[in-house]
């Protein structure tokens, strides 16, 4: 893989800003994107009355959202590294600007899903701050700025819950999306403003056959696996859906092995401190996303159920909110923890915290405090696998494809979403029984997506363990103490 050069159009190396100001800039835009993937989900219910729509079409809200996110975070991260991260960030930010104004005018449902699908595309901003961190911060700031940049995609979702759900709860619904359009314009200002353009370049073309191939592999795998339940698993839909993902799949990869600028270089991918942590990424994912979906749901239960305590929305999506602060607080304490012991020990103690969180939940459904109590353990483990996560992969691969890298590590924590929630839909769709005259997920049903949550996490340790020790090599290309902008400067 060529290295990393100054290009031509870049005169001279721009003075950085003071690094909490750049951080904290990065951040906010990191948080505004995470909130907008959960915005809709205290609305799904009221969106077939609200839209004359049906359940199945409203449940496209969420699922495009992950289809567009799945899709544009490598690629994005890829034309960041090659054409400019500063770029391809405002131009995210942008998409999620024009997407807000879609769902912020209109009542179609068919307008209301192109504006979340564009939504949806701006979780890219997540990987390209992280690679803007690494260009412009200092080497003894860079880990806990990533750690916090990391976190943010669980910040922003513990948050936007409970706010959204005040907004549908007290105001007319579509003011959440002229709020996301101001704070998406507030973040275009700001990185205007305060981020610098990378030097850096990616030499090379992109590859856009292998950006075609990608996409296609990942949207029938997501679009089966999301839609599994209501086409039914065995149906001729979603069995071709996955035969086309592996097909697509092999034929792209081997494609991607010959061709000279990679969209994924699976070479590097291929080595085990980038696979691992890839692998790692996908069971954290699932784990986190299980305690999100379960808590509010489970709280909101009638009390008819026996263990329901019949909340409301509001409160459902509160009780996700402690996490989101625990979350805010330990990605420092991760960044301390890896620059003394390694980031392979942070991710083995969030397995280990993740696991511990489900054994709470899982003898602790009774009671509302209890259940926050055990949701934020969950929240604190997650907090230090995702401040961990981009670390473990920065370790692994050239500075040239950083922004790509933590795409890619990105994409695996949603694809391990996008099967949490099938898994968690199956399960509460079959464990039921009639309750106050309605048919409701049994006790057992919630217990049992906490066992499954925590073997995730139980699986995310066993291979967080099989990562290279501290000791490795960092990948040929990366910049060591000096910092990209100094390489940069010298010609690098």
């Amino acid at each position: 893989m060529p290295p990393a050069i100054p290009t031509e159009d870049v005169d001279e190396v721009e003075e950085a800003p003071h690094p909490r100001l750049l951080v904290g800039v990065l951040a906010f835009c990191g948080c505004v994107v995470a909130v907008m993937q959960t915005l809709v989900v205290p609305l799904l219910p009221h969106v077939p009355a609200l839209t004359g729509s049906t359940p199945a079409a409203a449940s496209w809200l969420v699922t495009v959202t992950l289809l567009t996110g799945a899709v544009c975070t490598p690629v994005l991260g890829r034309v960041g590294d090659m054409y400019g991260k500063r770029r391809v960030l405002v131009a995210a930010l942008g998409v999620l600007v024009l997407g807000s104004v879609l769902c912020a005018i209109s009542s179609h449902i068919g307008v209301l899903i192109a504006g979340r699908a564009l939504q949806g595309a701006a979780i890219a901003v997540v990987p390209l701050g992280i690679s803007i961190m690494r260009d412009e911060l200092p080497p003894a700031r860079v880990l806990s700025s990533v750690a916090l940049m990391s976190s943010t995609l669980g910040i922003g979702a513990a948050i936007g819950l409970p706010v959204a759900a005040m907004v549908v709860e007290h105001y007319d619904w579509h003011t959440m999306f002229w709020a996301s359009a101001a704070l998406g314009v507030l973040d275009v200002l700001l990185v205007l403003r305060v981020v610098p353009e990378s030097p850096l370049r990616t030499r090379g073309r992109f590859d856009a056959l292998g950006a075609v191939g990608l996409s296609g592999a990942l949207v029938c795998l997501l679009l089966a696996t999301t839609q599994g339940g209501e086409w039914g698993w065995g149906s001729g839909r979603i069995v071709g859906l996955f035969v086309a993902a592996v097909v697509i799949g092999l034929v792209w990869g081997y494609y991607e092995l010959r061709v000279s600028s990679p969209m994924v270089d699976l070479r590097i991918s291929a080595r085990p401190a980038v696979l691992f942590t890839n692998i790692a990424a996908l069971l954290v994912g699932f784990a986190f996303y299980a305690n999100s979906l379960a808590t509010a749901q489970m709280v909101q239960e009638p009390k008819s159920t026996g263990y329901g305590l019949g909340a409301s929305i509001v409160v459902g999506g509160l009780c996700l909110l402690p996490g989101g602060l625990s979350m805010v607080a330990l990605s420092p304490v991760s960044a301390r923890i890896s620059a003394k012991h390694g980031p392979k020990v942070t991710l083995a103690l969030a397995s280990a915290v993740l696991v511990a969180g489900y054994v709470v939940r899982f003898y602790t459904s009774h009671s509302l405090w209890l259940i926050i109590l055990g949701a934020t353990v969950v929240s604190s483990g997650t907090a230090l696998a995702y401040s961990a996560l981009p670390s473990l992969v920065m370790r692994g691969v050239p500075v040239s494809e950083t922004a790509a890298a933590n795409g890619l590590n990105t994409l695996m924590r949603s694809v391990g979403q996008a099967f949490c929630s099938a898994v968690v839909a199956a399960v509460l769709a079959n464990l039921t029984f009639r309750a106050g005259g309605h048919t409701a997920p049994t006790l057992h049903a919630y217990l049992v997506v906490f066992l499954i949550a925590g073997g995730a996490a139980l699986a995310a340790l066993a291979v967080t363990l099989c990562l290279p020790g501290r000791s490795a090599a960092p990948a040929a290309g990366n910049v060591g103490e000096r910092g990209p902008k100094v390489l940069a400067q010298e010609g690098a």
